[in-house]
């Protein structure tokens, strides 16, 4: 399948609403759902893609209601995503999978291993994942407090903001400094991939960014990071901000026995605090909590393969390949 239309896939959920996704890594391999961070889409997930292929893995990258391709729902809760992962792997044919929640995906792949028929959970992970506000909202930063507080009293406010803050991005997104800079990073991460492990099977991330000019690159990122998010307005972001903060994510950690719960998080990220990944991990029944020290938020990306090699073990991934 070519590489735009395994991006831009949709499903039909049985309410008539439609699910964006998109496929990444091995297209026989083990099952993997990504659940994006937030605000983001699908495309996030397209930054695994080698890593994915190199461990045997059949990423498939969900958008939540109202981002990228998903149809919006209003009044949602963070505990109907279950209902529309399974009636997706349902019509997928995946009788199981492992899901892994990344940063504001984290609580959505919660809400699974809570929600979802055990048997039907191979794995359950949340990596550099939002933190549980009930933990205390003193220890998230102020401009995330504020954040919360506008987008439960004042919604409709917080979306003209966000729509005209996107506005902005967009256009600064087109000027020199910004194209130069942006640029210079990208040029940054592809000598990294050159210095990476090759990839198996269908190139190497090498042979893919040679064929792209730096102004596709620079679009392709600029996809991920603000068009697809935000390709329906900022709906979806104000809601999602609300459920993310609440004090109640609508089910107990107490109550999520599935087993093991793994949570991989940076000791020094800002975004989500380590103390209350702490929280977090202590009330669950059954999990494991690695820390990183000297990681931030935006410094975790290095550890995602391990922690899929701990997700997703070879064993499985090689017994999936023969069965297929």
């Amino acid at each position: 399948m070519a590489t735009w239309a395994r991006q831009n896939q949709t499903y039909n959920l049985p309410d008539g609403r439609v699910l964006g996704f998109a496929e990444y890594g091995s297209p026989h391999g083990m099952p993997l759902l990504f659940f994006h961070g937030y605000p983001s889409s699908r495309l996030e997930a397209g930054l695994a893609d080698e890593m994915a292929r190199r461990r045997g893995l059949r990423f498939i990258a969900l958008d939540r209601p109202g981002f990228g391709l998903s149809t919006p729902k209003p009044h949602r809760r963070i505990l109907d995503w279950p209902a529309d992962v399974q009636a997706f792997a349902q019509g997928m044919c995946l009788s199981r999978f492992a899901v892994l929640g990344l940063s504001g995906g984290g609580p959505f792949a919660l809400a699974c291993a809570h929600a979802l028929p055990r048997d039907m959970l191979t794995g359950v992970g949340l990596f550099a994942t939002g933190p549980p506000w009930v933990a205390g909202a003193q220890h998230m930063s102020l401009v995330r407090r504020a954040t919360s507080v506008v987008a439960t009293y004042w919604p409709s406010g917080l979306r003209v903001a966000m729509n005209a803050f996107v506005g902005v991005l967009k256009w600064l997104a087109t000027t020199g400094p910004v194209t130069r800079r942006v640029d210079s990073w990208l040029d940054g991460q592809e000598r990294k991939e050159e210095d990476g492990p090759a990839a198996v099977g269908e190139g190497t991330a090498k042979e893919t960014t040679a064929k792209q000019t730096r102004a596709e690159r620079r679009e392709d990122l600029l996809r991920i990071l603000i068009d697809e998010p935000f390709a329906q307005g900022a709906e979806a972001a104000v809601h999602e901000a609300k459920l993310l903060s609440s004090q109640d994510w609508g089910f107990r950690l107490e109550d999520v026995e599935y087993n093991v719960v793994r949570i991989w998080h940076g000791a020094e990220d800002k975004n989500a605090p380590v103390v209350m990944i702490r929280y977090l991990a202590e009330r669950l029944p059954h999990c494991v909590l690695r820390e990183f020290e000297g990681d931030t938020h935006y410094t975790m990306f290095k550890h995602l393969e391990e922690a899929l090699s701990e997700l997703v073990p070879e064993e499985a991934s090689k017994e999936r390949s023969k069965e297929t």
